[in-house]
C-alpha cells in the first residue's frame, strides 16, 4: 500500500512540475524567447556554449584549455566537463536528426534549462512532501515556480552551471529527507552531493552541510540513522573516485587546484565519505553516543589535518591571490560578488528582492525551533537554508540558492494556515493566510521594492539606442563576425560574445584565471594611446571593439578620462586605427588596426 502511494505522488510531483516547467517555455516563447535573442549578458552561459562546441570540433576531453581568450595559448579554465559532455551530446543528437548544428544549439539552449526547472521544481515538491506533507505541495508548487523563475538562471539560453548545480543540491536535500523510508536514498543524494561540488566549488557549502547534519544526525539518532550515514558516505566515495579519474588526467593526480575539482578535493570528499560509511558499518566505532562522538570527532581532526597541512592553500578566500589592479577593476564591480552590506547601501531594493524571503523563512524556522518538536527534517532544512543565507550575506550570488531553499519552509507555513481557514474559516484566518501567500512569492518583494525605488528616483534621462546599448543583442557582432578572424582589443563583458558570435579572439574575458589577458587589456584600455599601440603591436591584435554603453566601458573612462578608451568614446581615434564602416547606429563600434602585421 505504501509502495503504491509512494508511486502515485511520485507521478503526480512529476507531472505537476512538468505543467509549470511548460508554463515557462510557453512564457518564455511568448515573449520571443528574450535571453536568446540578448544573450550576450550571459558571460558564462555563452562560453558554456563555447566550451560545449569545441569538445565536438576535437579538443581532448582533459583539454580545458581556452585558446581564443587571453594571450596566445590561452589559459586553462577551471570549469568542468561534467557539463561540457552532456550539452555537446544534445547538439550532436539533435543536429544528427535536424541537419543543422544552429538549430541544434537552440535547441539545446531551450530544452536544456526548461529540463533543469522541472526537475529542480519536482525536488522542491517532495522535499515539501516530506517536510509538511501533502497540503505544502501546492504551495511549494506556486512559490517554488515563482522562485525558480524569478532567480533567472532557468530562462532558455541559460547554459552554465549554477542551474544543474542548485537542482542537484534539491534532489540530495529531498532524498535525504525522504531516506528513512526509501531505499537508497541516502546513497543517491551522496551521488547528487558530489557532483554538484564536482560540476563547480560554488556549491561546496551546501554539499559540505549536507554531509555535516547526516554525520550529526548519526551522532544523535544513533541505528535510526546508521544506515542513512552509511550509504550516504559510500554515495560520496565512490563518486568523487569515479569524478577524479574520469575528468582529472593521470598527469594532474598530484596538482592541488582550489577552484576546481582536484585532488585536493578529492582527497577530502574520499576521506569524508569512506570514514563516515565506516563509523556507521563498525559497531566498535557507532555502538554509543559516546563512541559515535569519538568516532566522527576523530575523523573531523583528520579531515581538519588534510586540508592545514596537505591543502593550506585552499583555506584562503576565493580570490585572495588575485591581482590588486583585477580586484579593484573587476572584481570589486561584479554585483554578483557584493556583499549584503554593499548591495544595501548601493541598491537597497534589489536587497530587499534578494533577501526578504530567506529571512522570512530563517524566522520560521526558528520559531519552531524555540517552540520544541524539533525534527530531523528541520535540521536538514534549516542547516541549509542558513549556510545559503550567510553564503549570500558574504556574496549575493549565494541568495540563488537561499530564495530557493527557502520555499520549503515557506511552503509549510502557508500549508499550516490553509489547514486552518479550512478547520475555523474567519475573516481574520483568511487574511493570514492571504498574508502568508504574499510574503512567500518573491516576486511581490521585488515588485514592492522596485516600485519603492521608482517613487524616490529624480529621473534619468531615457537610454538611447545604439549609443547606449551595452551590445547584448547576436545582431549587435554581426559586421564584426563576418571579418576575418584575428585578436580583438575589447572590454572584458565582449570576451565571451566574441568567442560565441565570431571566429575571433579575446583577450579579456570575465574569468579569473585569465589574469595575463586581462591586464593585457587593462594596460592598453586604461593607459595611453601609445600604451595601447604597444599591446596591440606585440600580442597581433587586428581589430579594436568599443561598446559605449556597456556599463564596464563607462567604468573604464571614468577610472582613467585621459586614458585610450575613454579617449576612443570622446571620438579621438589615434593614427594606427581606421574604423570600420558600420550603420550609424551600430552599438558595437569596430576599428581595424593599420599596423603591419595586426
Amino acid at each position: 500500500m505504501g509502495t503504491a502511494r509512494a508511486t502515485s505522488t511520485g507521478k503526480s510531483d512529476v507531472a505537476f512540475a512538468l505543467l509549470a516547467a511548460l508554463l515557462l517555455l510557453a512564457l518564455n516563447a511568448h515573449a520571443g524567447f528574450p535571453q536568446l535573442a540578448n544573450p550576450a549578458g550571459d558571460n558564462d552561459s555563452l562560453l558554456q556554449l563555447v566550451e560545449a562546441r569545441d569538445l565536438l570540433a576535437g579538443q581532448g576531453w582533459f583539454d580545458l584549455h581556452q585558446y581564443r581568450m587571453g594571450p596566445e595559448g590561452g589559459f586553462v579554465m577551471h570549469w568542468s566537463r561534467l557539463l561540457d559532455a552532456p550539452l555537446a551530446l544534445g547538439i550532436l543528437g539533435v543536429s544528427t536528426l535536424t541537419g543543422s548544428t544552429v538549430l541544434a544549439e537552440r535547441i539545446v539552449q531551450i530544452v536544456w534549462p526548461t529540463l533543469q526547472f522541472w526537475l529542480a521544481l519536482f525536488f522542491i515538491l517532495r522535499a515539501a512532501r516530506a517536510f509538511a506533507g501533502e497540503r505544502a505541495v501546492l504551495p511549494a508548487a506556486v512559490v517554488g515556480g515563482a522562485a525558480l523563475y524569478y532567480i533567472g538562471i532557468f530562462s532558455p539560453g541559460a547554459l552554465d552551471h549554477h542551474n544543474i548545480q542548485l537542482m542537484l543540491t534539491l534532489a540530495s536535500l529531498a532524498l535525504l529527507l525522504e531516506a528513512p523510508g526509501r531505499r537508497a536514498a541516502a546513497f543517491v543524494a551522496g551521488v547528487c552531493a558530489t557532483l554538484t561540488l564536482a560540476i563547480g566549488m560554488e556549491s561546496a557549502p551546501y554539499a559540505a552541510t549536507l554531509g555535516a547534519v547526516v554525520a550529526l544526525l548519526f551522532l544523535g539518532g544513533g541505528n535510526s540513522e546508521r544506515p542513512i550515514a552509511r550509504d550516504f558516505g559510500l554515495g560520496v566515495a565512490s563518486v568523487s573516485a569515479a569524478v577524479f579519474v574520469a575528468t582529472v588526467p593521470a598527469s594532474a593526480w598530484g596538482q592541488a587546484q582550489c577552484d576546481t575539482f582536484s585532488v585536493a578535493q578529492f582527497a577530502l570528499a574520499m576521506l569524508a565519505g569512506v570514514g563516515l560509511a565506516a563509523i556507521a558499518c563498525l559497531d566498535m566505532a557507532n555502538a554509543t553516543l559516546t563512541r559515535r562522538l569519538a568516532s566522527l570527532g576523530l575523523l573531523a581532526v583528520a579531515l581538519g589535518a588534510v586540508m592545514i597541512f596537505l591543502f593550506p592553500q585552499c583555506l584562503a578566500a576565493p580570490y585572495a591571490n588575485l591581482d590588486p589592479r583585477l580586484q579593484q577593476m573587476w572584481l570589486g564591480h561584479i554585483e554578483e560578488a557584493q556583499s549584503i552590506f554593499r548591495l544595501v547601501l548601493d541598491d537597497p531594493a534589489r536587497a530587499v528582492a534578494r533577501f526578504a524571503t530567506p529571512l522570512v523563512a530563517i524566522i520560521l524556522m526558528a520559531l519552531r525551533f524555540r517552540q520544541g518538536g524539533w525534527r530531523r527534517q528541520d535540521s536538514l532544512v534549516g542547516a541549509l537554508l542558513v549556510v545559503a543565507f550567510l553564503v549570500s550575506a558574504w556574496e549575493v550570488r549565494g541568495s540563488t540558492f537561499s530564495i530557493v531553499f527557502a520555499v520549503i519552509p515557506l511552503s509549510a507555513w502557508i500549508a499550516r494556515w490553509r489547514q486552518r481557514a479550512e478547520s475555523s474559516p474567519s475573516g481574520a484566518t483568511m487574511l493570514r493566510m492571504a498574508a502568508a501567500w504574499l510574503i512567500s512569492v518573491n516576486a511581490i518583494w521585488s515588485g514592492a521594492a522596485e516600485a519603492a525605488s521608482n517613487a524616490f528616483e529624480t529621473g534619468a534621462p531615457a537610454a538611447t539606442a545604439g549609443i547606449d546599448a551595452p551590445c547584448n543583442s547576436k545582431a549587435s557582432f554581426s559586421t564584426l563576425a563576418a571579418m576575418s578572424p584575428t585578436t580583438v582589443l575589447a572590454i572584458s563583458n565582449l570576451g565571451s560574445p566574441i568567442l560565441a558570435f565570431t571566429g575571433h579572439r579575446a583577450l579579456a574575458g570575465p574569468y579569473h584565471r585569465n589574469v595575463a589577458g586581462n591586464l593585457l587589456v587593462f594596460d592598453a584600455l586604461l593607459g595611453s594611446a601609445a600604451d595601447a599601440k604597444a599591446v596591440v603591436e606585440s600580442h597581433h591584435v587586428g581589430l579594436v571593439a568599443l561598446c559605449a554603453g556597456n556599463p564596464e566601458s563607462r567604468l573604464f573612462a571614468a577610472s582613467a578620462p585621459d586614458g585610450f578608451l575613454a579617449g576612443l568614446m570622446r571620438g579621438d581615434v589615434p593614427e594606427w586605427l581606421e574604423p570600420v564602416a558600420q550603420t550609424r547606429d551600430a552599438p558595437l563600434e569596430l576599428y581595424r588596426v593599420r599596423l603591419t602585421g595586426g
